[in-house]
């Protein structure tokens, strides 16, 4: 087949970049939620997000995913490249423009995976619990942790916080760190149930280095809602059977996943909870085909493997941002696209 430079296409061939530093900077959170959110009310197809890819190596491996914004103006894939044997890992995300076909910007990915993990998990958090302010429990206080309560501040009011982690010295500087920055005050707790006890809004990011649940569904009360993005392969476990069993609902970003690549839900249904019988999409419940609540009382699990949509759609309004205050640099070279 004869191909040909489309006409389209500066023969001066550049790419926008996006480095780490400057997704640092053009980071909002109201943003991303906001997009985020708009993104999961649009009809999404399973064609628009497909199944992620990985191929291996001895002792590393690269994972593919792959989305269609379903704004109609970018798609496109992140790469993970890791070794665990090597504790190393780099991260590109490629954006290219619906309309032309042209490579629309590369990347960095490292910030992205914790942007989209809190921001969607707020997007879910305001769909169960729209409106008032939040008491908050935590459970973990690593980085995922921080970004999710901080993603969560942007957009809520925030009446009471508490945080529990495994090592007291975390713990506290959690607090300092949420107390310096956005003046809330943030108590801390010996143990896990005295985080959540009377909390509306459980924000559960800390698997253990066991893989033993740090959840329990004896902990729940009436009314709540937990946020959930710790585990998501089949050995990592972040809620124990009870609480999969005492959710009236769990809404997944990815069903299909979470019922099956999860420790969670795979441990569960084994043990005779209906886990596929109550889960659906955020998708779902943000287009309101399925109510988040039918009672007040209704316990409401968010449960997260992450995906490529959450990547796209976080880099998709980065690129914006950053076209609009001209917050990157611009590679001198670029892919040629072609009429075929």
């Amino acid at each position: 087949m004869d191909t040909a430079v489309s006409n389209n296409k500066s023969p001066e061939l550049s790419t926008p970049f996006l480095r780490d530093s400057d997704v640092a900077v053009l980071t909002d959170w109201a943003k991303a939620i906001a997009a985020l959110a708009d993104a999961y009310a649009r009809p999404i197809t399973p064609a628009m997000v497909p199944a992620r890819l990985m191929a291996r190596g001895d002792g590393f491996w690269l994972r593919g995913m792959c989305a269609v914004s379903p704004s109609g103006e970018y798609f496109g894939s992140k790469q993970i490249a890791a070794s665990p044997k090597i504790r190393r890992a780099s991260y590109l995300i490629s954006l290219f423009d619906q309309r032309t076909m042209e490579l629309a910007a590369l990347v960095d990915g490292r910030r992205i995976t914790d942007i989209r993990t809190a921001a969607t998990a707020i997007v879910a958090a305001n769909a169960i619990n729209p409106e008032g302010a939040l008491r908050v429990g935590v459970i973990g206080s690593g980085a995922v942790a921080q970004s999710m309560l901080t993603a969560l501040l942007a957009v809520r009011e925030v009446s009471q916080a508490r945080v529990f982690s495994p090592t007291p010295a975390s713990r506290v500087k959690f607090a300092e760190q949420f107390k310096a920055s956005h003046g809330l005050v943030v108590e801390t707790a010996d143990n896990p149930p005295a985080a959540i006890d009377g909390v509306d809004l459980v924000i559960c990011a800390a698997r253990s280095r066991d893989e033993s649940p740090v959840l329990l569904g004896e902990w729940l009360q009436p009314g709540m809602v937990v946020l959930s993005i710790g585990s998501t392969l089949p050995e990592q476990r972040e809620l124990d059977v009870g609480a999969m069993a005492r959710a009236d609902l769990i809404v997944a970003d990815m069903p299909e996943e979470v019922l099956h690549e999860t420790g969670d839900a795979l441990v569960a249904t084994r043990e005779g909870v209906d886990v596929a019988g109550k889960t659906v999409g955020l998708a779902e419940v943000m287009s309101g085909a399925v109510a988040a609540r039918k009672s007040a009382d209704d316990i409401v699990i968010y449960k997260s493997v992450g995906t490529a949509l959450q990547d796209v759609v976080t880099a998709e309004m980065l690129l914006r941002e950053a076209l609009a205050s001209g917050q990157y640099q611009r590679l001198p070279t670029g892919i040629v696209t072609i009429d075929r």
